[in-house]
């Protein structure tokens, strides 16, 4: 289930059948294999699942799933010309075989 564009938290819920158990998960769709940003702040990432799609707009996407630990350990911190910090996910800390296509890892609804 989606939620409403922009909305604070997660962008889909993820819910067994019997709704037992939900999943938030964070979505980030790239056109192509590029960095992810995360914000000025590492503290308001929330959803305990990331997915991110890359060349979401071609006939072979290719998802990559992470936790938000592991998104958060692999945060390059950046800072701009008059100071003002971001984070961003690059590709070679998300784009690993370990994550690609590993749907397994949210186990089982």
């Amino acid at each position: 289930m989606p939620t409403v564009r922009n909305a604070r938290g997660a962008d889909l819920y993820a819910a067994s059948e019997d709704e037992a158990r939900v999943l938030p998960i964070q979505s980030k769709a790239l056109s192509k294999r590029a960095p992810v940003p995360l914000g000025g702040s590492l503290d308001n990432l929330c959803s305990h699942w990331w997915i991110i799609t890359v060349n979401a707009n071609s006939d072979l996407p290719t998802c990559y799933i992470l936790t938000l630990e592991e998104v958060k350990a692999a945060a390059h911190r950046g800072v701009n010309q008059v100071g003002k910090v971001s984070f961003w996910l690059q590709p070679k800390s998300y784009a690993l075989p370990e994550y690609q296509e590993a749907w397994h890892r949210l186990g089982e609804p």
